[in-house]
């Protein structure tokens, strides 16, 4: 029997029917006042398993749809909780969604043409790159049951199951995983690691099975679930079967799933230009996992690696380029460090002159999709130092210490190519509070931390974090001596909207185009979503082979949400002053005697 009964009005939503349930979640059918209708997802808090919700009670799931708004995602409406005789429970809405799952189109028509094929997995790697590069968050159960093909948009695809949503991981999963199913898992999330790779071993794995309506490795899948992982494993070893596999996809299905992790796709962006153009992909040479070196990559599938992985595969990018020029406004925030931070380290003479302490490293902090790891780039070419984008998965690793190991790593290697930025996106997911739950993360890598932040730059290294939740980060990497300046990179402004809009419109065949008024009617836009309006003017443009108007570029706006809604900003507001009256207290003159027990 259901807990809610139809007819029962929840918020402004009427009940209509029970869809499914399980032991702790019910998800209905229910319709607004004028009678649309939507998904409501109900949790019941007092069933569900504690690692399903965060320190404060509140469900994971519904925290992180939140966040979460992409053409290729299920879309968020509103949440809330409510009393019921079993107790607490809170609930979701979301968009309702009509059309055909992708398992159903596989199974009624087999193999798909790889045109329709490439488009069905592009929906679905754009998604998963907006939410490991804006968010920092990993889908972790991307399989065919959890596509749909939407008939409101003639068959767009979009992810509707976000039941396995989290952060990196790296040890105990903050889900469910026993309902996961492992034909479409990376072998290295059954040691608990899950990271923007995983998602895109599953991706290519759907792909194969697009193009050929098989599985990539069939198991019997008759065996208990750890005797199936076991042989799955096992059949991992062998050269995959590529005869189904049309001639000019063989070489990105056979990268993507290469038994040798290193030839594998490490990101979305990395296989949606490798899809771009397919006949340029080589396929990769399998070894068997005894011939693997296991300094040549950062994750292992086999359980007879090497224990301890330390080679760390990050870029070092010279420090060349335009710098602050290809950054639309943000002249105070330019000035500013000009004045404060660049000054010092370019000219280490009058530093020294004045006897002024080269910075050690800055946070730069605030809504998502505002460009803080891109300023962070333009800082680097600005100073002339090179640069080294960190992100959480490239430190992972499944063996105990293996992750200190590689922290050590990066930093002489940072030392070995100074002057460099190293740049840590998402900061939190690398030093979360010690004192919270959610990350998943040993104390001893927060501690590694400290110790490499501990004045690196007088190793050379000026370290920038980004983080949209600065106020998630041990406290301890905030002070002085390691992260010495907090910035906040706030919303675009009318001025900066307006120069991204040229920005990114110059070279584009456009009309005469009123700039200033479509940076008013862009106000609330982060960076990321003026690129995504006129990407989108571009496509509809391109597609009627027609000049960008000023029309066309006034409708884009109005039908694209901004992706940062009121509440997160004030909420963001509220960590700035958080943040603000810290970096105060940091920079106080001790008053008075200083005692030995600090």
């Amino acid at each position: 029997m259901s807990i809610l009964t139809q007819g029962q009005k929840v918020d402004d939503y009427t009940v209509e029917y029970l869809i499914k349930a399980n032991a702790y979640s019910e998800t209905y059918r229910v319709a607004d006042d004028d009678g649309s209708p939507f998904f409501l997802k109900l949790f019941i808090i007092k069933n569900i398993p504690e690692r399903l919700l965060t320190k404060d009670g509140k469900v994971r799931e519904i925290e992180y749809c939140k966040k979460l708004m992409h053409r290729n995602i299920i879309s968020y409406i509103t949440s809330g909780t409510m009393m019921i005789p079993e107790g607490v429970c809170h609930y979701m809405v979301t968009v309702y969604f009509s059309g055909e799952l992708l398992v159903e189109k596989i199974e009624r028509e087999g193999p798909m043409p790889v045109d329709e094929a490439k488009r069905i997995i592009t929906g679905v790697l754009h998604a998963l790159h907006y939410m490991h590069e804006t968010h920092g968050l990993m889908h972790n159960d991307i399989t065919p049951r959890n596509i749909m093909l939407s008939a409101k948009t003639d068959g767009e695809p979009e992810l509707i199951d976000m039941g396995h949503v989290s952060g990196n991981t790296s040890g105990v999963a903050p889900f469910d995983t026993s309902d996961l199913e492992i034909e479409y898992c990376a072998n290295s999330t059954f040691a608990g690691m899950y990271d923007e790779s995983s998602d895109v071993f599953s991706a290519v794995t759907v792909l194969y099975v697009l193009l050929t309506g098989n599985a990539p490795w069939p198991y019997d899948t008759s065996l208990p679930r750890r005797d199936a992982i076991r042989e799955l494993k096992k059949l991992r070893k062998e050269p995959l079967e590529l005869d189904g596999v049309p001639k000019e996809m063989i070489g990105i299905v056979s990268r993507g799933l290469s038994s040798n992790v290193s030839d594998r796709y490490k990101s979305a962006r990395e296989l949606l230009h490798a899809l771009d153009d397919p006949s340029q992909v080589e396929p990769a040479a399998d070894k068997p996992s005894s011939e693997r070196s296991a300094s040549s990559h950062s994750r292992c599938d086999d359980d007879d690696a090497q224990a301890r992985e330390t080679a760390v595969d990050i870029e070092v990018k010279k420090g060349k380029g335009n710098g602050f020029k290809d950054i639309a406004g943000m002249e105070d925030m330019k000035e500013m460090l000009n004045q404060r931070v660049i000054f010092i380290l370019r000219d280490k003479e009058r530093a020294e002159k004045y006897r002024l302490t080269p910075p050690n490293g800055m946070l730069l902090y605030g809504p998502p999709g505002c460009g803080k790891s891109f300023f962070a780039e333009k800082f680097a070419e600005e100073t002339g130092f090179n640069f080294m984008l960190v992100k959480a998965s490239d430190l992972g690793s499944v063996y105990i210490h293996g992750t200190q190991g590689k922290i050590a790593e990066l930093f002489k290697k940072a030392e070995k190519n100074a002057p460099t930025v190293l740049c840590f996106d998402e900061f939190d997911a690398f030093v979360p509070n010690r004192s919270d739950d959610l990350g998943n993360h040993h104390s001893g890598e927060v501690n590694e931390f400290l110790t490499q932040l501990n004045n690196c730059s007088q190793r050379g290294i000026f370290v920038i974090a980004t983080s949209n939740r600065p106020d998630k980060i041990d406290p301890a990497v905030l002070r002085t001596g390691r992260i010495d300046k907090m910035v906040y990179v706030p919303l675009p402004d009318l001025v900066a909207r307006r120069e991204m809009l040229k920005l990114h419109l110059k070279g584009r065949p456009c009309d005469e185009l009123d700039f200033e008024k479509l940076a008013t009617l862009s106000e609330g836009y982060v960076a990321s979503d003026i690129t995504y309006v006129v990407n989108e003017a571009a496509m509809i443009a391109a597609y009627n082979n027609t000049n960008i108007t000023e029309e066309l570029m006034e409708t884009t706006i109005g039908g694209i949400k901004p992706s940062v809604k009121g509440d997160a900003l004030k909420e963001y507001d509220r960590i700035r002053d958080k943040m603000e009256g810290n970096e105060r207290r940091n920079s106080l003159p001790h008053v008075g005697f200083r005692t030995n027990d600090n």
